[in-house]
Parts: C-alpha cells; sequence; structure tokens
C-alpha cells in the first residue's frame, strides 16, 4: 500500500454511513446447537450430544446485509422466506439488527431455508439442512419485480448475493442489471459457480479463484492461468471489474484495459475463513459508492477479510476493526 496514505482510507470508511445498499439474495436461517459429548450412543456408532444452548442467526445474504449494517450502512433485503415461524423469526433476527425487511416476500407454499449445526467441544458433529429448492416465479416474482421498481431509484448500490437457492434467476437480473444502469446505481455480485452467465452486465464481480477457475473451465494454478481467467471474465459477462480472492494469495482486481493489479494479503493468523466472502463484497460496494477506486476499494476489502478470517464463526467486521487494520497496514507498507 505503499502509494496510498491511510488518510485516504479512512476517508472513505467515514463515508459508510447511511450509504443506502440493497441486498437481493437467498435468504437462509441458521440454526446452532452447542453441547458436550461423553459417549458414543448404543443405538449406533455416533456420538451423544448433551445440548447446552441454542442459537439462531440470519445467514446466507443475510449475512452480507450484516455487514453492510455493522458499518453504518442503511440496509434492505429482497428475497423469499416461507410463511412459516422459521421465517418470523428470521424476519425479526433482521428487524434487531435494523435491517429492512420491506423487500422480503413471505410464501406459504415455500418453507424457510434452515440448515442446523450440531457442535461439541469446539467441532461441528454434523450439518442438517431443511430446504426446497425452486426457481421464484408466478406471484412471488411480481411481488420481487414490484418492489425493485419502486425501490431501486433510492440506493446507492445493489449487492447480488447467489447462493443458489432459487431466487437468483435469468428473470430476475434482466429486470435488475438494466433498472440498476438507467439510474447509475452499482451492481456487484458474489457469484454462484454455475450461473455466471447470468451476470452479464453486472459492474462487478467478485468470485473466489475456485468459482472464477470452474466458470473459465480450467484451474488457476499460476498468474498466467489466472491473469487469462480475469481477463475471459471480463470479456465474457461485460464487466467494469472483476475481483479474484485468492486466500492467502489475497485478491486480484482486473479492470478492461488496463493491467492487473494484485492486493496482497493483510498479515493475518487464520482460525475461519466463514463469512469471508461476504465481508469482501459488502466493503467492496460500500467503498465504492462511498468515492472509492476500484483499487482503494479492494485494499479496504482486502483488510475487511484479515479482521474476520482471525475470529472463529460467521462475524461482521466493525468499522473501528476495520480503521485500526487499515492504520496497521499502510503504517507497515510506509
Amino acid at each position: 500500500m505503499k502509494q496510498y496514505k491511510y488518510s485516504t482510507f479512512a476517508d472513505i470508511v467515514k463515508k459508510f454511513n447511511n450509504k443506502k445498499v440493497m441486498v437481493i439474495g437467498d435468504l437462509l436461517l441458521d440454526q446452532y446447537i452447542w453441547g458436550d459429548v461423553s459417549r458414543i450412543s448404543p443405538e449406533a456408532p455416533v456420538p451423544v450430544v448433551w445440548v447446552n444452548n441454542e442459537e439462531y442467526m440470519p445467514g446466507g445474504a443475510c449475512n452480507v446485509a450484516n455487514n453492510l449494517a455493522r458499518l453504518g450502512a442503511e440496509v434492505s433485503l429482497v428475497g423469499v422466506v416461507g410463511k412459516d415461524e422459521r421465517g418470523e423469526i428470521l424476519k425479526s433476527l433482521l428487524k434487531e439488527k435494523k435491517i429492512g425487511t420491506d423487500g422480503i416476500v413471505m410464501d406459504r407454499k415455500r418453507p424457510t431455508i434452515l440448515k442446523t449445526r450440531v457442535i461439541a467441544h469446539s467441532q461441528q458433529v454434523v450439518r442438517i439442512d431443511k430446504e426446497e429448492i425452486s426457481g421464484i416465479e408466478g406471484k412471488d416474482l411480481e411481488k420481487l419485480r414490484d418492489h425493485l421498481r419502486r425501490s431501486i431509484p433510492d440506493v446507492d448500490g445493489i449487492i447480488i448475493e447467489d447462493y443458489g437457492k432459487g431466487l437468483i434467476t435469468p428473470a430476475l437480473l434482466k429486470m435488475v442489471v438494466p433498472l440498476a444502469r438507467k439510474y447509475k446505481k452499482i451492481v456487484a455480485v458474489d457469484p454462484k459457480e454455475n450461473h455466471f452467465s447470468y451476470y452479464k452486465g453486472v459492474n462487478v464481480i467478485t468470485p473466489n479463484h475456485h468459482e472464477a477457475g470452474k466458470a473459465v473451465g480450467f484451474n488457476l494454478s499460476d498468474d498466467g492461468s489466472l491473469a487469462k481467467a480475469g481477463s475471459m471474465l471480463l470479456k465474457k459477462l461485460r464487466a467494469d471489474v472483476v475481483l479474484i480472492t485468492l486466500g492467502e494469495r489475497g485478491m486480484m482486481v482486473f479492470r478492461d484495459g488496463m493491467k492487473p493489479k494484485r492486493i496482497p494479503t493483510v498479515s493475518q493468523a487464520v482460525f475461519d475463513v466463514s463469512g469471508a466472502g461476504d465481508t469482501v463484497i459488502a466493503v467492496y460496494t460500500l467503498s465504492v459508492i462511498s468515492g472509492g477506486s476500484p483499487i482503494i476499494a479492494a485494499h479496504i476489502a482486502n483488510c475487511a477479510a484479515g479482521v474476520v478470517v482471525g475470529k472463529v464463526g460467521v462475524v461482521a467486521v466493525e468499522k473501528d476493526e476495520l480503521m485500526g487494520r487499515l492504520k496497521k497496514e499502510t503504517g507497515r507498507a510506509e
């Protein structure tokens, strides 16, 4: 970061407050069950977990929304949940986090997706998924379209969070992307690896290197293959920016007609990478709509990801943590 001063980053982060961001994506409810194991079941060779605590948390696209809200943005979610107890729990949790829920459609025929994780002695024993995956259509799709027509003109940016659970379809994106372009709103996508053909015309896409490799049909094993993949995705999607995250190697930013820019990893002990991609797209998008260039935004997002991987579990970065990490990393580079 030798070419940037801490004040450059700090000025952008200070502008996060009250930026309006819409998150469109698959909404999940996460359940965590904590307990202890002292014996193996006599019924089958599996551990018996004595439960001592249970907790629900918003999952899927909700984690991106939570990252944005914790950084001071005004956030609204657009998606579909079931008209059931799980859906009510999820909406209640979102409201507690001051995340807008007016764009959430509740469907009696579509159960809210639930992912239950049983954890004992800091180890996940089993995960149980309850979901029915099908594309959004009919009345649900029309309700979403009506909300989007009303709301997109008033937001600063849009994030598409695709978990492959049925919400993100060509029919939906063929409305969102042109409408966003009409009103000059940035559209950023955290992609599903088999949906890349859906995302043509978006401003930025943020795959990890595995997703990018599957999208182009070859492994990104070195800088040459990485550069080739970035160029192919820019051309294929007609995107302004392709940001490929590289784990411990940082990230690479590709822009049409410009040399790729590597953003080096921050110095950090890694405990849990869960949710790091959510943090990257949330902070990158906030940074761009707050006046940052793609490269500056990528630096800020990279530092934010460095904070969350140093914690256990899916967590959101706090603004003071982000400012502290930016100061540390720019100080090291100067």
